[in-house]
């Protein structure tokens, strides 16, 4: 499936949840606040349907997001679901990583392949402070779980932030140069609700590619099926490290990523202006083929660029919203 300058689709986001149980102060500094009369998230039967329509495009990795994916009851299910579809070769989630030591093993088992844990700070304290949980000691130990559990990928996400953690760089980097474990520093994105906090704490990405550099680490090729982070590696370490700014030049170019929010929206970018309901074309498989031509109609009309350098991030109103 391609867009209408030639970009391919491979990869889909699906959010399962917009709630999330922490407080990241990029994200939801104030905490999760349920909006009245929201609608139900998606079901199991209406997950399916949705993955089993761009399976049939092509498209052969799966993200499951929130909000806090593992939040839902279901999630094992989901994920297993997920897994069972033909044309679907990776099922991968992203995770705060709060149940993780209990439950790494039984989402590995659930089809999980690959799994992203956000740790935004090795400090106790300042891990406390960015995300309003003291629980860094159980996520490195759901870290070493996953490890235990052979998922095929194992990736660290941290949101760089000025007079917060930047200074944590080199011994972040030290961390993942001993473990076979991919760290991703991902730059602050303006939200509908954090331009003060964009102004004040964003770091950019080159900065941080300059310093890796500095450090011995060379760049690597992109993988097939990658999302967009750009990965260095050095020689002398086991880990890779990965830079994801949406403000570098031509971020846009190689994208290969769609949105599904938690209530059947599609967003063809994380900022655009509003997402597109599938949902009434969920309810039963005889709507396939209609499902299938609105979502080609639709992704080929998805913009070349975010807007985000005119200060424009579009309609979402925080990362939690669509799954980041």
């Amino acid at each position: 499936m391609f867009d209408g300058i030639g970009r391919r689709f491979e990869y889909l986001r699906l959010s399962l949840t917009d709630v999330c149980n922490f407080r990241c102060t990029y994200c939801l500094p104030d905490g999760y606040k349920k909006p009245c009369n929201r609608p139900a998230e998606l079901s199991v039967g209406e997950v399916r349907r949705v993955v089993s329509a761009f399976a049939r495009l092509g498209l052969w990795k799966v993200r499951l997001t929130g909000g806090e994916p593992t939040l839902r009851r279901d999630f094992d299910e989901v994920a297993r679901s997920v897994a069972e579809i033909p044309g679907i070769r990776r099922v991968a989630m992203t995770t705060n990583g709060y149940r993780l030591a209990e439950r790494a093993q039984a989402w590995r088992n659930a089809g999980i392949s690959a799994i992203n844990i956000s740790v935004d700070s090795l400090d106790p304290a300042r891990f406390a402070e960015i995300t309003g949980h003291d629980r860094l000691r159980e996520i490195l130990k759901g870290i070493d779980a996953a490890q235990k559990a052979n998922f095929d990928s194992i990736k660290l996400n941290a949101v760089l932030m000025r007079g917060v953690n930047d200074r944590e760089l080199e011994a972040m980097v030290d961390f993942v140069s001993s473990r076979d474990l991919s760290l991703r520093f991902i730059e602050v994105m303006r939200t509908n609700d954090n331009a003060k906090f964009f102004a004040e704490r964003h770091v950019a990405g080159q900065s941080v590619i300059d310093r890796l550099q500095a450090l011995g680490w060379a760049r690597l090729p992109r993988q097939p099926g990658a999302g967009p982070a750009v990965e260095f590696g050095h020689d002398q370490a086991k880990g890779r490290i990965g830079i994801i700014a949406p403000y570098s030049k031509d971020f846009c170019a190689t994208c290969n990523r769609l949105r599904v929010s938690s209530l059947g929206k599609l967003h063809l970018c994380l900022f655009g202006d509003a997402g597109i309901d599938l949902r009434p074309l969920l309810q039963s498989d005889d709507d396939e083929r209609d499902l299938i031509e609105r979502i080609c109609k639709l992704t080929s009309t998805k913009a070349p660029a975010h807007r985000l350098h005119q200060g424009n991030s579009g309609a979402t109103p925080h990362l939690a919203s669509i799954g980041g």
